[in-house]
Formats: C-alpha cells, sequence, structure tokens
C-alpha cells in the first residue's frame, strides 16, 4: 500500500474517532438533561418527588380531606389534629355550627353539670350576632375554632382567595365577639380541608382540627341512636363531633348529657384537641 492511501486510512479513522465522541456526548447530555440533583428524573421533582397531587398523603378517616403537612410560623402545625393534649384514653368534645341563642346556653349547662370542656366551632356571622353566647363559652374554659363565615361544604373546590377570606373573616368575627380570646383551632365544614387552608390556618395561628367520631346528631335520628354511635364508633379516635346549631338541637343536649355520664363510668377524661404537637 503506497503512502498516499495510507494516509487517507489514517484520515478516516480520525473522523470516525470524533464522530464517535460527539454521538457520546451528546447521549451524556440527554441523560443529565432527564435528571436532577443526584440523579432524580425531572419528572418526580415537577410532581413532588412522590407526593401526592395536592400534596396530601391520601389519608382520611373522618371525612377530612387534606392530609397531613408541615410547621408554619408560631410552631402551629397545619396537619389535621385529632389527638388530645391530655394524652392517654381522654376524649375532645367539639361542638359546631353556632353559636345559637337557645341551644348554646342548654350545651353549656349541661358541660357544666359534668365539669367537663368542650372545644367550639362557630360561624363567623352567628358569633356576631351573639357575641354575649361567645363570652359565655370563653368565661366557661371552653376553647373556640373557626368553622368559617358561610358553612361551604364545597370549599375545597374553591379559589384560594375565597377560602382565605371565608377562614380569616371568621376568624375576626369570632375574636371581636369575644372580647380578647383567640380562635385556637380551624374546621372546614363537612371536612373540606385543602392543602392551602390548612397552611392559612396554621399560619394565623390556628390548628386544623378533624374528628374521628360523628354523633350524627345533626340529622336528629334520636337520643338513643346518637348515644349509640358514639358508643360503637368511639374506638376510632378521641375527637367527637356534635352540633349546637343549624335547627332543633334538644337530641343532641339530651345526647351530650348521656354520652358524658356514660365517659366518665368507662373511665374516659375529657380534654382539649392538641394545638401545637404533630
Amino acid at each position: 500500500m503506497d503512502l498516499k492511501v495510507r494516509m487517507q486510512d489514517l484520515a478516516g479513522s480520525r473522523v470516525a474517532l470524533a464522530v464517535a465522541a460527539v454521538a457520546l456526548a451528546a447521549g451524556a447530555w440527554g441523560v443529565a438533561a432527564l435528571a436532577g440533583p443526584g440523579g432524580v428524573p425531572r419528572q418526580d421533582i415537577a410532581q413532588g418527588q412522590g407526593s401526592s397531587p395536592d400534596g396530601s398523603d391520601g389519608s382520611s378517616g373522618d371525612g377530612a380531606k387534606g392530609g397531613d403537612g408541615g410547621t408554619q410560623q408560631g410552631g402551629i402545625p397545619d396537619g389535621i389534629a385529632h389527638a388530645s393534649e391530655s394524652g392517654g384514653n381522654a376524649v375532645n368534645i367539639t361542638i359546631d355550627d353556632g353559636p345559637d341563642p337557645t341551644w348554646t346556653p342548654k350545651v353549656l349547662d349541661v358541660l357544666k353539670r359534668h365539669g367537663v370542656t368542650a372545644t367550639f366551632c362557630m360561624i363567623g356571622p352567628q358569633a356576631k350576632a351573639h357575641p354575649d353566647l361567645v363570652k359565655q363559652v370563653v368565661a366557661a374554659g371552653h376553647r373556640l375554632c373557626d368553622h368559617t363565615v358561610d358553612h361551604d361544604t364545597t370549599m375545597d373546590k374553591k379559589p384560594v382567595a375565597y377560602q382565605e377570606k371565608q377562614i380569616l373573616d371568621a376568624k375576626k368575627m369570632i375574636e371581636d365577639a369575644a372580647g380578647g380570646a383567640k380562635v385556637l383551632y380551624y374546621r372546614a365544614p363537612g371536612g373540606s380541608f385543602t392543602p392551602d387552608s390548612r397552611r392559612i390556618a396554621a399560619a394565623n395561628g390556628m390548628r386544623p382540627l378533624g374528628w374521628n367520631v360523628d354523633s350524627k346528631d345533626f340529622n336528629k335520628p334520636g337520643t338513643a341512636a346518637i348515644v349509640a354511635t358514639v358508643k360503637k364508633e368511639l374506638h376510632l379516635g378521641p375527637t367527637i363531633l356534635f352540633h349546637d346549631g343549624g335547627g332543633d338541637r334538644q337530641q343532641t343536649v339530651e345526647a351530650l348529657d348521656q354520652v358524658l355520664t356514660w365517659l366518665k363510668a368507662q373511665g374516659r377524661p375529657t380534654g382539649f384537641p392538641v394545638q401545637t404537637t404533630p
């Protein structure tokens, strides 16, 4: 083979090597483009590395949507609370939809007779209309909970600005009526929590509050049925839901009296839901 041919072969080999190098570099760039720090796929980064689309953990059990979260400024977690500050086998009594001029005083009387404190989840305009009742609740040692302005059970499908207004306007109404006492919890109507509503509540000093046992008193099934439901479902957890608003609550008053008597016989003390414990 003459020198000219050998030079041509050498040149061809160099071109082939150059092409191969370019292809290898392009392949490496393509892999890097599909991966984030530590080789995590870009798709996983965009989706929150495996979290569900709404930021929740997918858990439920009380109708409350929105799952667990983090801790906001002030040390208030935005995860939905169920446990009792008193720990052990303590039970949390929660009362929704008031205050009501007919039924809230009767509920207060039952609680006082049993020496029990409760958490009252109030609707903003109701609190504004009955500031005397809000003050009675506070004076008796009970705690306040924000239950929004309009009790809209579809809040989880509404814009964030709407949710924020419903929560914060109600908080102001309740605190104005209370004459200085703070609202310590937020309960979404019908459990319609969202990651945003939980964050808004916690950032404003209110722990999102769920429930474990729905007494079904709102539907007025009869005093005995309400009591039976509580006894049957208390194994689900310590927070029980009753109502002092939304209609005739005579069955609730009677059932609450019987439930508190039964809880005492069972050696079950009462307390308040956790506020700062995750």
